[in-house]
């Protein structure tokens, strides 16, 4: 089954799921605008042509545009929806309208309206899952090892049933949904786990297998195991307060482990084929969707997360290429000059759409329309 013949059942909640991350993302801006004293010019979902669109009695005008890839906030002064600087407008402005223009605050002003758009994505991700956990219940299996898969990393490296997994490489476990976090992060190095034996702690170096999996759409994945199986999966209901700690871990375990992931695959130690784009996304938020509303709402915070994350990249025409220019201006005393942020900008847009169209392409080869049309014309 491939993405093209899943048609709505991957469409709409591609849609869902995107339009509610980008909405939160562009609230946090206009949020922490707004409590600034900056005027909003417009607040869309998506770009291109207008579908829908109303004023507010702040004249902010709020829309929803045909292009569902994204979204932005227009605020005065701004030349565009990137918030580039505009020629020979910021001059010739009324002292009222550098009194609401974004580019006339102060410098930490602008850092403030800048990075909430990613400070909105984590704190939603850590909201939703402390929801779920409070709700639903938070996956929770006991680290203790019940089966040991003959000839596997596992075995080799002397785990046995009835272990319980305490540390790995350091790392306190509380879950056995821990040790699979860290495992799949692995990229075929040694491990140092320690377990507890009876009454006796014991040290163990294990070297998990890279092992080829074929999911239900025939891609295959190079996935580090460690050949150990836990006892059934529970669910487990936290406390309004419990929930929030434990939803925060795992918003941070989600970053570093995206983080680490990204840095595996600069370094050369994990492959570019797992960077996904939209086509991935539409396809993975189908086939959480079918799973049903926890593994949606744990698919959302975890893209909520890599939202966050993307943005915060130092590169012009995301967030964290204007964060690098004011750290810049912090450095220097004042601004950089219009020519140095223009060639920034398009800098930035050349390396953002270079990663655009690669990781399109990882998509077709994905879900497998590269290799149908070779069929064809072989």
């Amino acid at each position: 089954m491939s993405l093209l013949s899943g048609g709505l059942g991957y469409i709409v909640p591609f849609l869902v799921v995107l339009t509610v991350l980008v909405f939160v993302h562009e609230l946090g801006h206009y949020l922490v605008a707004r409590r600034n004293g900056v005027r909003i010019e417009v607040f869309s979902i998506g770009f291109g042509p207008e579908l829908l669109g109303w004023f507010d009695r702040a004249g902010t005008r709020w829309k929803l545009s045909a292009i569902p890839l994204g979204g932005y906030v227009k605020m005065f002064g701004d030349a565009d929806a990137s918030s580039s600087l505009p020629t020979g407008v910021i001059e010739t402005m009324t002292a009222e309208e550098r009194r609401v223009s974004f580019h006339h605050k102060r410098l930490g002003q602008r850092f403030a309206v800048v990075v909430a758009g990613p400070a909105a994505n984590f704190i939603f991700a850590m909201l939703i899952l402390a929801v779920l956990y409070a709700t639903a219940g938070q996956p929770f299996t006991p680290p203790e090892v019940v089966q040991v898969q003959p000839n596997s990393a596992a075995a080799k490296g002397g785990i046995k049933p009835g272990d319980r997994i305490l540390r790995v490489d350091g790392e306190r476990i509380e879950r056995f949904e821990d040790v699979q976090q860290a495992v799949r992060l692995n990229d075929g190095v040694p491990m140092h786990i320690l377990v507890r034996r009876g009454d006796a702690e014991v040290a163990l170096t294990v070297t998990p297998q890279i092992t080829p999996m074929t999911d239900r759409f025939g891609n295959v994945h190079h996935i580090a195991l460690l050949g150990i199986g836990g006892s059934g999966v529970d669910y487990v209901r936290r406390n309004p307060v419990a929930a929030v700690g434990w939803a925060a871990e795992e918003t941070w375990n989600l970053t570093s482990g995206t983080l680490t992931a990204l840095w595996q695959m600069v370094i050369g130690a994990r492959t570019t084929e797992e960077l996904g784009g939209p086509l991935r996304i539409a396809q993975m938020s189908g086939e959480m969707a079918q799973g049903g509303v926890v593994a949606l709402i744990v698919f959302m915070a975890m893209l909520s997360v890599n939202l966050g994350l993307i943005n915060l990249f130092p590169i012009p025409v995301l967030d964290g290429g204007h964060l690098l220019f004011y750290v810049a201006e912090a450095i220097r005393g004042k601004p950089l000059g219009q020519k140095a942020q223009e060639y920034g900008f398009r800098i930035g847009l050349a390396l953002v759409l270079t990663l655009m169209v690669f990781a399109t392409w990882n998509d077709l080869v994905h879900i497998g329309i590269v290799e149908f049309f070779r069929g064809l014309i072989s």
